[in-house]
């Protein structure tokens, strides 16, 4: 019987997010992936998971928006948790600086309408060393067009209520990894350095470069991360 990992996706991705990770873990693990519930409440979508996963224990591993999610069912449910993996996600609040940059972005929707990404944006979101990858930023556009105007408003319109969990998951007792690439953008800097700067039992691995999309960009890279936390 594989030990099962569930998988919460990020910001508008969904199971493609993984298509290249899964075959590289399969044969040990059974993946799970795990769609974001459609809600701006935090807490309703950790209940939503209480009682999708049937598991008493599982193993957790979220990417970005789904990394928080993820830590943040952590500390409300340890008792449900096995282990944790936070993937390009950080645990702090959202700043006001990044608050009015997502308000933003719904003025440009309202105005403009729901246009997706551009093949340019899709591509300035990867590593230059990746920037020829067609597959790659078709994927990242298809995701975004696919799951449409509703779920990137309900997504982003969540992160306006993100709470500092820090202090809450140093304190848990149970095996956690953060993953992240070292010139990551759009993770919260001020959020990395406090927890690189704190005592704690949190397992941090970082990679060189931009990638925030690692399990797509770097998917072997990112199994090998994935195996070492299922062995501790």
């Amino acid at each position: 019987m594989k030990e099962k990992i569930y998988l919460i996706p990020g910001l508008m991705t969904d199971e493609r997010l993984w298509k290249r990770l899964i075959p590289l873990l399969e044969d040990e693990y059974e993946l799970i992936h795990v769609p974001i519930p459609h809600s701006e409440d935090f807490d309703e979508i950790i209940d939503i998971l209480f009682d999708y996963i049937k598991e008493e224990k599982v193993n957790i591993l979220g990417f970005s928006l789904g990394g928080y999610i993820a830590s943040y069912f952590a500390v409300t449910y340890p008792n449900r948790v096995n282990k944790l993996f936070m993937l390009a996600a950080t645990p702090g609040a959202s700043n006001e600086a990044e608050i009015e940059r997502r308000k933003e972005k719904f003025a440009v929707i309202e105005k403009n309408g729901f246009n997706g990404l551009t093949y340019e944006k899709a591509q300035s979101l990867v590593e230059k060393k990746n920037q020829n990858d067609e597959d790659l930023i078709k994927t990242i556009q298809d995701m975004f067009m696919d799951l449409g105007k509703e779920t990137f408003i309900s997504q982003l319109t969540s992160t306006f209520n993100r709470l500092d969990l820090f202090h809450d998951l140093v304190n848990l007792d149970l095996p956690i990894y953060f993953y992240y690439s070292t010139e990551d953008r759009l993770l919260n800097n001020e959020s990395i350095k406090k927890l690189l700067s704190t005592e704690h039992n949190i397992k941090i691995v970082s990679r060189e470069g931009t990638s925030h999309n690692i399990s797509l960009e770097e998917p072997k890279e990112l199994s090998k991360q994935i195996k070492k936390w299922m062995n501790i």
